[in-house]
């Protein structure tokens, strides 16, 4: 058995992440040597969307099990650059699909290039990542990674058919977030793992770990969306609703609520409305249905924390570790 982890109260970093800075650096070299082309407006796109900055967790997530498993290759930044440009690519096809006009706090890519550019960057971005990952050489993790980006596809149709649903269940909810969303999470710590050539008993609890760990956060942006800050969050607040996604804060607020009230929130799920958010904010939090969506995504926590105990005992892993606390936190 592998030596076990520190637990969440031994003394953390003030930033889990800070641990493969590093790296992270490499990585950011590599994805702009990648993105490099002939065709301009690609490569213009292709900086605009990823020098917007974010969390880059996915490609952290690689880094961070490499780190864990003690893996010395080049090819793991290779990989973690391979997730963070199918990511990118899901990005500028869900703002062109939502009609989103504002991520990370400035215009979406849609907004400032037009829809078919960024539809058709994002394709590059998706076919520049499997040229990547071929190069790796390991088909067990091209498999991993081409049957994940088939999943987040699959996952991005569900929430198109499931939008303005009101009577999408919180499994059905689960459903979707776990493979448009945690799916990558999932992928980014099980190739790592591969790379590690380690147990299947270890290959599996990063997995486990990654898609807790994408499942939680998923669900802190959810209800971020109706407990956010615009300025701090870089989106507009109530951007789901006016979307018609039916996610679990309105789910457990209809549950919870008089009829009336959960009837106010099925028309608004129903038209994608945003004209009764004052009240619908007001519904959900007086029937406590953020902090039940906050209880969901700390339990996910808990399952992602759980899984690294399979894992050997080191800072690495105790970033991990540290990483799922913090997602709890978060108010961006």
């Amino acid at each position: 058995m592998a030596a076990p982890i520190l637990t969440t109260t031994s003394t953390p970093s003030p930033n889990p992440l800070a641990l493969i800075a590093g790296d992270m650096r490499v990585l950011d070299q590599v994805i702009a040597e990648r993105l490099d082309t002939s065709v301009a407006l690609i490569g213009q796109i292709s900086r605009y969307i990823i020098a917007a900055g974010g969390k880059r967790l996915r490609p952290a997530l690689v880094l961070l099990t490499a780190g864990a498993l003690g893996v010395d290759s080049a090819d793991k930044y290779k990989l973690a650059a391979v997730v963070e440009l199918i990511h990118t690519a899901t990005l500028l096809h869900d703002d062109v699909v939502d009609e989103s006009t504002l991520r990370r706090g400035r215009a979406t890519a849609n907004e400032t290039f037009g829809n078919p550019a960024s539809v058709l960057v994002g394709d590059f971005l998706h076919t520049r990542s499997f040229q990547m990952m071929v190069e790796v050489g390991s088909l067990p993790i091209l498999k991993v990674l081409s049957d994940a980006t088939n999943v987040i596809a699959e996952g991005e149709v569900m929430q198109l058919i499931n939008t303005h649903d009101a009577d999408l269940t919180e499994e059905g909810y689960l459903h979707v977030i776990r493979s448009k969303t945690a799916k990558l999470f999932e992928a980014s710590a099980q190739i790592a793992a591969q790379l590690a050539q380690a147990s299947p008993e270890v290959e599996a609890a990063c997995a486990t770990y990654g898609q807790a760990l994408g499942t939680a956060f998923q669900i802190i942006d959810d209800v971020l969306d109706y407990d956010g800050n615009t300025q701090e969050m870089g989106k507009n607040l109530g951007d789901d609703l006016r979307e018609g996604k039916n996610t679990l804060p309105l789910i457990i607020a209809m549950q919870r609520a008089n009829a009336e009230d959960a009837a106010l929130i099925r028309q608004a799920i129903e038209q994608g409305s945003t004209e009764q958010l004052p009240a619908i904010l007001s519904i959900i939090r007086a029937t406590g249905a953020l902090d039940a969506t906050r209880e969901a995504a700390h339990q996910e926590a808990l399952r992602a924390i759980d899984a690294l105990r399979t894992l050997p005992g080191n800072t690495h892993t105790q970033a991990m570790e540290q990483l799922a606390s913090q997602l709890l936190l978060r108010r961006t």
